[in-house]
């Protein structure tokens, strides 16, 4: 590690361990905003500034981790020397983060070969805490796990990769990124061949429960298990199963997953699941095989992209259990797919849109109670931007939620982190 890039004279520790206290308590009872601001017309798009630089292409990937620190001056982010391209088992990426207070400066931390376009390392700030972070890493001939102290250097390794965390951050649970490569590349790591290529659905691989202060870790639902539970949609022979897209509901008491299953032609289709952190307690909240992004509202309600008749495809709330209500929410823009999140208090909904015929992404909030919708700036995606190595802007939100940071090509530099301000929305 080298010790130069740590940004000890500019961390104020004690600033961070108050505004990190409590951080727990915090995530599942998040403060009100008002609309007070926002529901004025007219006020054009917010301010928004790129910040990160070239030569090098710099982003952050998914939508549903931690970016910002528990202060809102820290935002984390990924480097490569590289575009428009698989990676290769020998692309090293550079883990960093961007200092807020100081001309926006780049702070180098570690680096990692287990990594993809879509979602990267999985990196993330360790619930809870004030100075950790973790991401995924290659190490001879499996995948593991790095948990870094940003400002004292210490680092250890846990035996297993992770994709999700639980509220405490003890607990991390992850799909097998081998297999998640070999049926969608761009999502799971290449340099490790799926070794049950061949078995349509294995019995020893599936979603892994991760200790993260002990370094255990242990199969809890198989994709034999699952393969068999309920009615798959639309089977036949030769369909492929895998899992993806983990998260921890607000509490920690439940996480969901995505079944999906690929057919020999391409074709993929998906049930939403949610388990208890054991992989007990399994339910079918959707199984019409069309769900795509979601987000926990709270412990016991998802907002997810599927299609209900009579309703047809858009964003609907999905109640935690077997059967549960289903109701529609958003206007027309929200019959498109996008990376949806609430800021906190639930007030609004942030979102985003793929590109449209000029190739414009838009990132926008969405009033939940008013239905009026706030655009947050309009980001050319080039066309060569596509398929595996595009890049969505997967907006994310500060803890603060007057903030917000997007992966979107910059000038002539690629991919870069824009940070855009809508405190003067959300008040």
């Amino acid at each position: 590690m080298n010790q130069h890039h740590f940004p000890r004279p500019e961390i104020n520790r004690r600033q961070w361990l108050r505004a990190s206290a409590g951080a727990v308590a915090a995530t599942i009872e998040l403060p009100r905003i008002t609309a007070a601001a926002a529901l004025a017309d007219g006020r054009g798009l917010p301010p928004a500034r790129v910040i990160t630089r070239g030569p090098k292409h710099h982003w952050f990937g998914y939508y549903d981790k931690s970016e910002f620190d528990p202060t809102d001056r820290y935002v984390l982010g990924m480097e490569v020397g590289f575009e428009h391209r698989s990676p290769r088992p020998d692309d090293v990426i550079k883990i960093g983060m961007v200092d807020l207070q100081q001309d926006d400066r780049w702070i180098e931390l570690g680096e990692s070969s287990a990594w993809g376009w879509q979602q990267g390392c999985m990196l993330q700030w360790v619930p809870g805490t004030a100075l950790r972070i973790l991401w995924n890493d290659r190490e001879g001939e499996h995948y593991v796990c790095r948990i870094l102290d940003v400002q004292t250097g210490e680092k250890r390794t846990v035996d297993s990769p992770i994709y999700a965390l639980s509220l405490d951050g003890k607990t991390a649970v992850a799909a097998d990124f081998r297999r998640i490569n070999d049926v969608r590349p761009g999502y799971g790591y290449v340099g490790i061949p799926d070794p049950h290529t061949d078995d349509l659905a294995p019995a020893d691989s599936g979603i892994v429960r991760v200790d993260l202060e002990h370094g255990t870790s242990d199969v809890i639902i198989s994709l034999q298990d699952i393969a068999s539970l309920g009615t798959i949609p639309r089977k036949q022979p030769g369909i492929k199963h895998y899992f993806n897209h983990l998260l921890f509901n607000p509490d920690g008491s439940r996480f969901i997953f995505l079944h999906r299953w690929r057919y020999p032609n391409g074709t993929r289709l998906t049930r939403m699941l949610t388990a208890a952190p054991d992989g007990s307690d399994l339910r079918i909240v959707d199984d019409n095989g069309l769900t795509s992004h979601f987000i926990w509202r709270d412990p016991t309600h998802i907002l997810a992209f599927s299609e209900q008749p009579p309703h047809g495809r858009g964003f609907f709330l999905f109640e935690d259990r077997q059967g549960g209500a289903v109701q529609p929410v958003g206007n027309d823009l929200m019959k498109r797919d996008g990376h949806c999140t609430y800021l906190p208090g639930h007030e609004w909904i942030l979102n985003d849109t793929y590109p449209d015929a000029n190739r414009n992404q838009m990132p926008y909030l969405y009033h939940v109670e008013t239905g009026r919708v706030v655009p947050l700036g309009y980001f050319r995606s080039p066309p060569e931007y596509t398929g595996e190595w595009r890049c969505d802007t997967h907006p994310r939100f500060s803890r603060d939620g007057q903030k917000v940071v997007i992966d979107s090509p910059h000038a002539e530099q690629g991919r870069q982190l824009h940070l855009i301000d809508i405190s003067n929305i959300v008040g």
